[in-house]
């Protein structure tokens, strides 16, 4: 199962790349669980400065930036 997580204070493109991280992993046929991380603090511990920013497994995939879905499902591969 991938762990995938949107960290983000809950604006619109944290919320686009919640939606596209979804579209992703459904086209993708993966199973996953997505968590959205709000709190600075958790941010700030995967060393992400710019949000939004998408987790995957523990590793920050991408940040300050809402990348389209085929790119995703290349970083959920």
């Amino acid at each position: 199962m991938k762990k995938i997580a949107i960290l983000g204070t809950g604006c619109a493109k944290c919320a686009q790349l919640a939606r596209n991280a979804e579209e992703a992993a459904k086209a993708a046929g993966l199973t996953y669980e997505l968590e959205k991380v709000s709190d600075i603090n958790q941010i700030l511990a995967y060393g992400v400065m710019t949000t939004p920013a998408l987790v995957i497994d523990g590793k920050v995939a991408c940040m300050g930036k809402v990348p389209p879905v085929e790119e995703i499902k290349k970083m959920l591969a």
